[in-house]
């Protein structure tokens, strides 16, 4: 496992004026990550997972906190409540085991929608994997979930029809 990248940590201001910090998650970060899956609405966790859950399993949280930061890369973006940190986001990739791309997701607490964070969140984390030499960047995203679609596109992803699952869309972008 490589060393936790504290250069990847950057504060941003977004256009509201509030201030989110955002870094590189760490396996600590456990208790905050399953807090953040359970304040999310029952469609956003279902569109996120494309599964019904009311928090994670014990694996997968520990899958999506207690990464290597070299195959797999999480940035959590977080906002100060009470001397506390607060997720309010997060974007991770996962290399596909060619080296050259990678699959990405990424999430947003309702009341944090529209902001700009998951904007922030993936130009971060698409910067990333292009100085780390990646060529190209997809997800899967279930084809009811308009708004990540059209933030997609936004974004410059291309997207298309999963074959043996018509509910599903693949997007995709070269970095």
């Amino acid at each position: 496992m490589a060393d936790y990248p504290i250069e990847l940590e950057r504060t941003r201001t977004l256009f509201d004026g509030r201030q989110v910090h955002i870094r590189p998650v760490r396996a600590t970060d456990a208790a905050m990550e399953q807090d953040f899956v359970r304040h999310l609405s029952p469609d956003s966790r279902y569109a996120r997972f494309m599964a019904t859950l009311k928090e994670l399993p014990a694996d997968k949280l520990k899958y999506l906190t207690d990464v290597d930061y070299e195959h797999h890369l999480a940035l959590v973006a977080t906002v100060e409540d009470k001397g506390q940190d607060i997720e309010v986001g997060s974007a991770r990739y996962v290399l596909d085991p060619s080296g050259k791309s990678c699959e990405f997701a990424v999430t947003i607490d309702d009341a944090w929608q529209g902001t700009g964070v998951a904007g922030m969140l993936m130009f971060a984390i698409m910067d990333v994997a292009r100085a780390r030499g990646l060529e190209s960047m997809e997800g899967l995203v279930l084809a009811s979930n308009h708004k990540m679609l059209k933030f997609a596109r936004q974004l410059g992803f291309t997207q298309e029809r999963v074959p043996d699952d018509p509910g599903t869309m693949r997007v995709f972008r070269k970095l």
